[in-house]
């Protein structure tokens, strides 16, 4: 016996879902999106068009950081914020107005410094990343988050009104460093010559922009994590260049380079009942005894540099700071004595005779949620610290 096909169902609009003409899309699955989490990394000019796009697809769950304040300038190209938000967080403020744009969207919002104030763990619990930073270090920084988190991620960049979409998916094919020049090497390692300590002093000269190539951008960016959302195929490891000037665009393909720096991945994966407020004496306690080895064997290594102390090679005063590196201001770069450039004595690795094993994570600039390498003679352990709240 014959069975005929049955008939095809009738398409139904229904003009009171607001996702109604996207469901029209052939391969669209508005759930996915809904369940969907991604992590926004700047809120500026970018980040605003970024995060219109996500909110008007209704993307289930923005976490959101940026570590200025709405300035009067910032109105001319950031369709988000308004003449009130000015001196205000631009990550509260747009998370607000996201939540207005779309409710269905869960914005959290992070005011801070990207590299002290997210986790591994809040990456590695996330679809996808979307960059919208103004500077190399910052990038390099996300880049290797989602290196050894296995995270997607979409960089973006725009000066006057031309701009690029970079598309990197870990852990098989090139990464943002795997582009990099020597030149790029040359000015992050500037970022961290004394007297220049800190980000602030970078950030005098300011990039121009216009409204115009951020749309085209945070357009293209959003467009990509649809294809990785949706398991389609992306420019995974290529750079989508727009020339305003000309309206020219076109693509470059990166080549994956084996000796980068930012290919290492943490795996596998131990959870200890630790936040960031427990010290290093009491992480590598708990770490030997979950592995069964000696604590004095155990050393931490950290991802951000510390700064111990500012030497003066002039008139041989010190400066103790204690703080991590990316935190240090300007200000404390000249000796007040003699006038001339301190020298940072830096540690990356503290062990178990260090005089820092009684300090906190978090005094460390070890951010909540974040996972940690600790290695023995032997062996490399990464421990996942729980969430503080």
């Amino acid at each position: 016996m014959n069975q005929s096909t049955p008939p095809p169902q009738p398409l139904i609009i229904d003009d009171e879902d607001r996702y109604s003409r996207l469901r029209l899309i052939g391969w669209w699955d508005q759930a996915k999106i809904s369940a969907a989490k991604i992590l926004v990394v700047g809120a500026g000019a970018l980040g605003n068009e970024v995060l219109k796009n996500l909110a008007l697809l209704g993307l289930g769950k923005i976490y959101l950081i940026d570590l200025d304040e709405v300035q009067e300038s910032n109105l001319s190209r950031s369709v988000l914020f308004r003449h009130e938000h000015t001196g205000q967080s631009k990550a509260i403020v747009a998370a607000k107005m996201v939540g207005e744009l779309n409710p269905d969207c869960q914005v959290v919002p992070i005011h801070g410094n990207v590299m002290t104030k997210i986790g591994l763990g809040l990456v590695r619990d996330c679809d996808l990343v979307i960059g919208c930073l103004d500077n190399r270090e910052a990038r390099l920084w996300v880049n290797r988050m989602c290196w050894k988190t296995g995270t997607p991620w979409i960089d973006g960049g725009i000066q006057e009104i031309n701009g690029v979409a970079k598309v990197f998916v870990p852990p098989d094919g090139a990464c943002y460093e795997c582009a990099m020049t020597e030149n790029d090497y040359r000015l992050i390692s500037l970022r961290y010559s004394c007297p220049l300590l800190k980000r602030e002093d970078i950030q005098m000269g300011k990039v121009p922009t216009a409204p115009t190539i951020a749309s085209i951008v945070g357009g293209l960016q959003v467009q990509e994590a649809l294809k990785l959302l949706h398991d389609l195929p992306s420019a995974e490891g290529t750079a989508l260049v727009f020339n305003g000037v000309v309206n020219n665009f076109y693509q470059t393909k990166y080549t994956r380079r084996d000796d980068c720096l930012s290919h290492e991945t943490y795996e596998p994966i131990q959870k200890l009942p630790l936040g960031n407020d427990a010290t290093v004496g009491e992480l590598l306690a708990a770490v030997a005894v979950a592995n069964n080895v000696p604590r004095e064997s155990l050393s931490l290594q950290l991802d951000r540099d510390f700064l111990l102390r500012l030497d003066c090679r002039s008139c041989g005063s010190e400066t103790e700071i204690n703080q991590p590196l990316c935190e240090v201001g300007s200000s404390r770069g000249l000796c007040s004595n003699c006038g001339q450039a301190f020298a940072p004595v830096l540690t990356s690795e503290i062990d178990a005779a260090s005089p820092l094993l009684e300090r906190t994570l978090a005094e460390l600039g070890i951010p909540d949620f974040d996972i940690l390498s600790v290695d023995s003679e032997e062996s490399e352990f990464f421990v996942l610290l729980k969430k503080m709240g």
